[in-house]
């Protein structure tokens, strides 16, 4: 049965200070459905004024009411948000798919109630945080103390809003820090239901803060550039993430950058064929390819690439593309019509360059409106060529077959990004050999998206900067102090 879609016009304000407001200028912006291209509401856009503000409440409420809440009851909160978004799964899972394009059921069966997971997650962590204490032979000790970086800015992708948003805030409410959020101008419904949900749950008024727009010359670049902004945690592209470097250099903030990917996915033919064809449709096409993780390079050990091929395939041309809403839909659209374009001009490039399209590669038939591309599998190119090198965010993978060990970890590091990769085989001292030499922060072995959240996320070269979950997160959004006492 499909699920009914009418909504109303959503307008969306600013959260500042506990209230919603709209920018002083009047300025909005449109905000469309990606699946239908029908306006969805209008948002504010806001600017340095709008930041001024949210950073001085933010300021206030850090050396205020929130400084004074006591561990306990600052996790009562945090719990307290993680229920609030459980209650409301059904709401906010709609209005992420009506943002992003995804389909509703990966909304609501992924997105969501990690989000919530993010917030119980984080609750019961900080209950086990400790810090070091030394003993000197001087009769001394050390011991260090844990104290918030202070006024912190968030800045949120598109493709999972909801998702990655709690995934910085909470850990950043638990170190005892207050936020000024800049969520992506493409997905703002969810951000903005979670100010609300914020303050039902007991967040002192000023502590989270969101602030609608673009990205230079508006609230982007003002957050980035606010001299009282401590620390900037961002995830997105990897040139976005230059320009913010630079404008947080002129007062060197503190920064946590989760950035692009062109993850490889490397099957040896020692391994579980039907399982890796599983496995590999999601980590090629789940949330239509905008993940940082998908496994967009596809590596086949020569032996099996041809049956490989055959396979995915088949599946491929089984997903089902159209209405979000429809429980059958495994494809959704799109996030913009500019994204659809970007990714269709990686299109016409492999046909340049070359590539055969064994299937994909157009606008499925019968939908006329919404930004839908079918699933593309190429083949014939070469590693150096921009499609292989470059990300597309999209459900677009090129697959290349290998001959050993050592031509594949070649391949695979072959790429100045270091976010994630995949290793199937069934081989043991293969698997950790060829993993110990692959060039990035994740990499899962005979699996895939497979997240313990005490463990270290991000990526190496110009994938990111720093590490988040568990104790990583804490000390990025916390600062420490070492106290020598003399006995």
């Amino acid at each position: 049965m499909k699920m009914e879609t009418k909504v109303k016009t959503f307008d969306c304000k600013h959260f500042i200070n506990g209230e919603y407001v709209a920018s002083k200028s009047g300025k909005t912006f449109e905000n469309l459905n990606p699946a239908t291209e029908e306006l969805l509401g209008t948002v504010c856009e806001g600017g340095k004024e709008e930041i001024d503000r949210a950073v001085k409440a933010a300021r206030k409420a850090l050396n205020g009411p929130w400084k004074k809440i006591k561990q306990n009851e600052r996790i009562a909160i945090l719990r307290r948000i993680g229920d609030i978004i459980l209650e409301r799964k059904d709401e906010l899972a709609r209005l992420e798919s009506l943002d992003t394009g995804k389909p509703y059921w990966l909304a609501s069966s992924v997105d969501i109630p990690r989000a919530a997971y993010n917030f119980h997650f984080f609750a019961d962590y900080l209950r086990g945080i400790g810090t070091e204490a030394y003993q000197m032979d001087d009769d001394a000790i050390n011991y260090s103390i844990r104290r918030p970086v202070g006024v912190v800015g968030l800045i949120n992708p598109w493709n999972l809003p909801l998702l990655l948003l709690t995934w910085k805030l909470a850990p950043c409410l638990a170190a005892g820090n207050t936020a000024v959020i800049k969520p992506a101008e493409l997905t703002p419904l969810t951000a903005t239901v979670l100010g609300e949900i914020c303050r039902d749950a007991g967040v002192p008024d000023g502590v989270v803060n969101i602030v609608h727009g673009f990205g230079p010359n508006s609230a982007g670049a003002a957050l980035t550039e606010h001299p009282d902004v401590d620390a900037i945690s961002f995830t997105g592209e990897t040139t976005t993430g230059k320009v913010i470097m630079a404008s947080a250099a002129k007062t060197l903030k503190k920064l946590s950058y989760e950035l692009g990917g062109k993850n490889p996915n490397i099957i040896f033919a020692d391994s579980d064929l039907d399982e890796v064809i599983e496995t590999t449709i999601k980590s090629s096409f789940i949330n239509q390819g905008e993940v940082c993780l998908c496994g967009s390079r596809i590596y086949v050990e020569r032996p099996i690439y041809d049956q490989f091929l055959e396979k995915f395939v088949a599946k491929t041309k089984e997903l089902k593309i159209g209405d979000p809403f429809d429980p059958q839909t495994k494809i959704g659209a799109l996030i913009s019509k500019e994204h659809y374009e970007r990714v269709n001009g990686y299109l016409d490039l492999a046909k340049e360059e070359g590539g055969q399209f064994l299937t994909g590669g157009k606008r499925p038939e019968g939908l006329k409106k919404g930004y839908y591309l079918e699933p593309t599998i190429i083949v014939g190119l070469d590693r150096s060529c921009q499609v292989v090198q470059e990300e597309i965010f999209g459900p677009v993978v090129t697959v290349i077959p290998f001959d050993s060990e050592e031509e594949v970890i070649m391949q695979a590091n072959d790429t100045h990004y270091g976010l994630s990769a995949t290793i199937w085989t069934n081989n043991l001292r293969r698997a950790h050999r060829v993993a110990a030499q692959i060039e990035a922060g994740i990499i899962w072995v005979n699996t895939w998206f497979l997240r313990d959240l005490r463990t270290p996320f991000g990526g190496m070269k110009q994938s990111g900067i720093g590490r988040e979950g568990g104790m990583h997160s804490f000390e990025f959004y916390s600062e420490l102090s070492n106290i020598c006492i003399k006995l």
